[in-house]
């Protein structure tokens, strides 16, 4: 059944739905579980630490309920404005979703930036699930050791343990079972075929700032923001003219490659995984600029499309 707008619709006896915030420290794999839960790329992957920037919102809707997965940035100690902001905006998130899942790395020991997000979920009124991702790696006795680190840092909490590899799938489904079966009854908040709510210029930004860091990895690991400049639809062609920022001349020249080799390779790849996502062909235009030290300048950093949000 179609409500008035053509778009949505009423939704069924008993639906479940509500939003579900990914907490966590950099790195553990939140980005990897919001994008299997879904079974689409919604959020950029990458070896790289704190890759995520940005609140990405996917959204995956069964026949029982819609769960607007919320992907935050990793909370960590912030070094310059840019950090302030994401950090900020990953701790926002803690207040505005109905339900939260804390997802650690089962495959180290529970640490100082563990116990840091704990405390502040504790002052929260939000449920909380403690997803134990990469569950499957290390020997039996290892993963036994990790667990208990983690079973003593909450012992305290009625918070519940879930283990699951992001990476294989083992464990999805009773996670995504134990999600709905905590949310309130509710209506769907999207159509049921949207998997985000993205605008399409900062998706295109982030699937070239994702095979940025996967060919750059430590030579330009966070100094980078993408702006896209324009997008021209044809029949059958999409063109995306973009620029991607940096804060030194060496990284410029590191982008770039000798002959442009590194930046077709960049683009290339970039372009592929667009295709993905866009109807007809893409061609794709990247340009560098240098703009020193634009992670210490709230100005810039606002200009580049990061703002605290609300």
């Amino acid at each position: 059944m179609i409500d008035s707008l053509g778009q949505i619709p009423v939704a069924p006896p008993n639906f479940k739905s509500g939003f579900v915030g990914l907490i966590g420290r950099p790195n553990v794999g939140k980005s990897t579980l919001m994008n299997e839960l879904i079974g689409e790329k919604v959020a950029i992957t990458s070896p790289v630490a704190q890759t995520t920037r940005n609140r990405l919102r996917g959204i995956l809707t069964t026949e029982t309920a819609q769960m607007i997965f919320v992907d935050t940035p990793g909370i960590h100690k912030p070094h310059h404005e840019l950090g302030k902001v994401i950090v900020k905006n990953a701790q926002s998130t803690i207040e505005a979703v109905d339900l939260i899942l804390l997802v650690v790395d089962a495959s180290s020991p529970a640490g100082g930036g563990d116990r840091y997000i704990v405390e502040l979920l504790k002052k929260s009124k939000v449920p909380v699930l403690v997803g134990l991702n990469k569950s499957d790696l290390g020997n039996e006795e290892k993963r036994g050791k990790n667990l208990a680190t983690y079973r003593e840092l909450l012992k305290d909490q009625p918070w519940e343990l879930i283990q699951f590899s992001a990476l294989t799938g083992v464990g999805l489904d009773s996670l995504q079972e134990k999600l709905r079966e905590r949310l309130e009854i509710g209506p769907y908040y999207y159509p049921p075929d949207l998997v985000s709510d993205q605008p399409e210029r900062l998706v295109m930004a982030e699937l070239i700032r994702e095979q940025i860091l996967r060919e750059t990895r430590e030579e330009i690991p966070h100094s980078v923001a993408i702006i896209i400049d324009q997008i021209t639809e044809e029949k059958n062609l999409t063109t995306i003219r973009a620029t991607i920022n940096v804060e030194r001349a060496s990284q410029k020249g590191i982008l770039i490659g000798k002959k442009g080799t590194m930046l077709k390779k960049i683009g290339t790849a970039a372009r592929a995984e667009m295709q993905k996502i866009i109807a007809g062909k893409v061609y794709l235009e990247l340009f560098v600029r240098v703009q020193a030290k634009w992670r210490e300048s709230a100005r810039q950093v606002a200009e580049f499309g990061y703002f605290q949000e609300n």
